[in-house]
């Protein structure tokens, strides 16, 4: 028993140690008391199928009986409500949902033993692990089960979950390359020592090498070639025995076909001391494979780095102020401790905590990588600010709104993060294609050894090896996926956050773009346009005299007008009344001033209204009045401020070929102005939500690829809608969780950016594929007639990997103009 390996770690068994657990039928010995009872819990849960399907064993450490109840005791300590607050979030009454990150994964199989052991424990509602970065999203009913209870579960299979941690995912990260950088070590090593016996062998002349000598090097090469696939081919080998355990033709099996059947041969060879051997061209081979995996495995861990960037905006501490304002004091705390109405003081170069808005001091705060925008943002009194936000200037004292999974930035890693665990239709088809197309290389690869048997038996098995490995689509399952992966970090540095995963494709093919108006091409806030004079009192007085009434009134047109006249120049009225729906009245020196909608102020003193106030009252903007008992003063003209970028954003659209529609719930002449200002030919005003809907499906009946871009409660059911939505980034929640990309900097030339983004992630995808298709028509032919050596398909197969790779990184810096 001491010379056996534990059946579930993989370590030596120690001498004495007699444990075994029944796994498919038969005994497997096991190291310690904690093997044995992972084993045994994996098997009684019908999960047995974990052992026949995992390429890679377990981090494990030994454990005795005695460490049971104080890992069962620091379990409990998750349950607590204060400790939970930082990573679980409550979606309903008793429905909790948990980020964790899970120790121990180290291959696909591990994924599906989790999933299945704890969606099975009574209480959990749903749990999704993400391969990549080893994050999990486990739901649960409170009432049910605890958190406790399903990390314990976890770990009885042998596996440590905790509290999601940045640094934890990045170590995994940086094992995952340090493991596949020593493969490729090894492999390169070999390659060179082996080469170094080969190339003798090949310029030696007819005779000229006794055959002692070349047995010799023969030799040499078997055991320096062993460590190679013993190692580093390693991963080829057990993921192709997965894919056939499971009935399914991956990217493994022809590699791991290819690179067996040419090592045994030359091991036959070596062994007998007839034939060829291609020992060299083994080696090599896996070097260049294993070469090309690893760098896209840093290009694939680059592209999610967005994600993990977000996650470590946020501080471990924060400086609360307890006696605010009477108290200056003050403490520091762990970020977790925060709770709604804290105020907190953050100092230039520190970042913002938490939600919230500031409640004293002005400062410049750089969001740039919450928003897209480069340029710090001013925050005075009253603003609202983000927490992850860095304070750029001078010390600034917030009342923190929303902290740790209620925040923003939560929500926008929640969103990239289900982007993420989303295959698109794209990459489907792609791994369908390649999926086919393995199975036929097969059978051609059998069909080109037996004919090459009865040709030139001496050349049958290695043409039959380069077949199978020229040919094999790594470079077509890669083309999509990590085009895709790329865009969407792309994107998400400049202000247009991904949340499915099928909006680069569709927004890229979208033909019409629809326009809500409030909100999206306008900022939502009223503005005053212009006073127009209609009395012998200035535009100055005019002004000062609609401030001195409105000073109390938290109307939004009162708003627009109290900014447009500061407060320092209002007059004081007397006697001031608010008619709802009408108007203000009040007196000032002696005479009654109106102020409000035509009709009420032309009841103080009953005079007609000039022809140029008749012009300004058709011009569709929205207008109140000024008057006194004498007559009229002014009229004032107010509208929703257009983006600076609408007009670029509409120009740049149409420009590239796609139509524009303006869909809005306001009047049509406000909705016509606004389409004049832009460009926009198409209006459709004064709808309903229904009527948007309908619209919308209208369009798509007709052919189109509809992307809609709105704001506010009334659009979710057009942007469910639509094929792609977009939804402003200051939107509400519900438009949010609706749409398929958020733009958060809610700068609209970021939107233009990321169409012609999408567009060339298209582009970028077609070659790749064409450059596949291209690669695999030509290579074939030459391999199946003997002109592509084992070691030139290894070449060629990794080179193809590695350009569709390097081609997709252009997009990291693709810009649309």
């Amino acid at each position: 028993m001491s010379e056996q390996n534990c059946y579930h770690c993989g370590q030596p068994v120690p001498h004495g140690v007699m444990m075994s657990v029944m796994v498919d039928g038969e005994a497997r010995a096991m190291c310690c008391i904690g093997c044995q009872a992972v084993a045994k819990a994996i098997v009684d849960e019908g999960l047995g199928d974990y052992y026949r399907t995992r390429d890679a064993l377990p981090e494990t450490a030994r454990t005795g009986p005695e460490s049971v109840p104080a890992v069962l005791s620091q379990l409990q300590l998750y349950d607590n409500a204060d400790f939970q607050k930082s990573f679980v979030r409550a979606l309903g009454e008793n429905e909790r949902e948990a980020a964790l990150i899970i120790e121990g994964i180290t291959c696909a199989a591990c994924i599906w033993l989790n999933e299945q052991h704890v969606a099975k424990l009574p209480g959990v509602v749903g749990i999704h692990i993400n391969f990549a970065t080893r994050r999990a999203r486990v739901r649960w009913n409170e009432k049910q089960i605890k958190l406790s209870d399903i990390l314990a579960a976890i770990a009885a299979i042998g596996y440590r979950a905790h509290p999601y941690d940045v640094g934890k995912s990045e170590e995994l990260a940086r094992q995952e390359r340090r493991s596949a950088l020593w493969r490729v070590f090894v492999a390169g090593f070999g390659m060179m020592q082996v080469m170094m016996y080969a190339v003798p062998v090949y310029v030696a002349g007819e005779g000229e090498m006794p055959p002692n000598i070349e047995s010799l090097m023969r030799w040499a090469s078997l055991v320096l070639t062993v460590p190679v696939i013993a190692y580093s081919a390693a991963p080829f080998f057990l993921g192709a025995w997965r894919d056939v355990w499971l009935f399914r033709v991956g990217m493994d099996v022809p590699v791991a076909l290819g690179i067996g059947a040419a090592f045994v041969a030359s091991v036959w060879a070596t062994l007998t001391g007839a034939g060829e051997v291609y020992f060299d061209s083994v080696a090599m081979f896996v070097f260049f494979l294993l070469g090309g995996r690893y760098l896209e495995m840093t290009a694939r861990q680059r592209a999610v780095s967005a994600t993990e960037a977000l996650a470590k905006l946020m501080p471990a501490f924060a400086a609360r102020v307890p006696g605010y304002p009477g108290g200056r004091e003050p403490e520091l705390i762990v970020t977790g401790d925060l709770r709604p109405d804290d105020v907190v003081l953050v100092k230039p170069g520190e970042t913002i905590p938490g939600d919230g808005c500031v409640v004293e001091g002005e400062s410049r705060v750089d969001e740039s990588l919450l928003t897209g925008e480069s340029v710090p943002v001013t925050k005075g009194s009253g603003a609202a600010v983000t927490g992850g936000a860095i304070n750029v200037e001078s010390p600034l004292f917030v009342r923190i709104e929303q902290v740790g999974e209620a925040t923003r930035l939560s929500a926008m890693i929640r969103l990239m993060e289900r982007a993420a665990m989303e295959k698109p239709r794209i990459v489907e088809t792609a791994d369908r294609v390649a999926g086919r197309f393995i199975g036929a290389l097969l059978v051609v690869a059998l069909a080109v050894g037996v004919a090459w048997w009865f040709v030139d038996p001496q050349k049958a098995l290695w043409i039959t090896v380069s077949v199978l490995v020229v040919s094999c689509p790594c470079a077509l399952s890669l083309a999509t996926p990590v085009a895709l992966t790329i865009a969407s970090g792309a994107m998400a540095r400049s202000g247009l956050l991904v949340t499915r995963s099928h909006a680069v494709e569709t927004l890229a093919r979208a033909t019409h773009f629809v326009f809500d108006k409030t909100g999206t091409l306008t900022v939502g806030r009223m503005k005053l346009l212009g006073v127009t004079v209609l009395g012998m009192r200035s535009e100055t007085e005019c002004l000062a005299l609609a401030a001195g009434l409105e000073q109390a009134s938290e109307h939004p047109l009162a708003l627009a007008l109290l900014g447009a006249a500061p407060s320092a120049t209002a007059l004081s009225l007397e006697h001031v009344v608010s008619v709802p729906g009408s108007g203000l009245n009040g007196a000032y020196q002696g005479n009654t001033f109106r102020l409000g909608r035509p009709d009420y102020v032309k009841a103080l003193h009953q005079r007609p209204m000039s022809e140029a106030g008749k012009e300004v009252l058709k011009g569709g903007d929205t207008v109140i009045a000024l008057g006194d008992t004498n007559g009229w003063l002014a009229l004032f003209r107010f509208g929703d401020e257009v983006r600076d970028e609408a007009k670029t954003l509409v120009a740049g659209l149409r420009r590239d070929g796609r139509k524009v529609s303006l869909l809005t719930g306001d009047a049509l002449p406000v909705a016509t102005k606004v389409a004049a200002l832009l460009g926009i030919d198409d209006v459709q005003a004064g709808v309903s939500p229904e009527t948007k809907h309908a619209y919308v499906r209208s369009l798509q009946e007709n052919g189109e690829v509809v992307a809609m871009v709105g704001d506010g409660v009334n659009d979710a059911p057009v942007l469910a809608q639509a094929q792609v939505s977009i939804a402003m980034g200051g939107g509400t929640q519900l438009a949010r969780a609706q749409a398929d990309l958020v733009l958060l900097s809610e700068n609209l030339s970021h939107l233009l950016d990321g169409v012609f983004v999408a567009r060339r992630t298209l582009k970028v995808i077609r070659q790749n594929l064409a450059w596949s298709f291209a690669y695999n028509f030509v290579a074939l032919p030459l391999a199946m007639l003997g002109f592509v050596t084992p070691w030139m398909a290894g070449i060629g197969m990794s080179g193809s990997s590695l350009l569709v790779v390097l081609n997709s990184l252009r997009l990291q810096k693709f810009r649309g103009s």
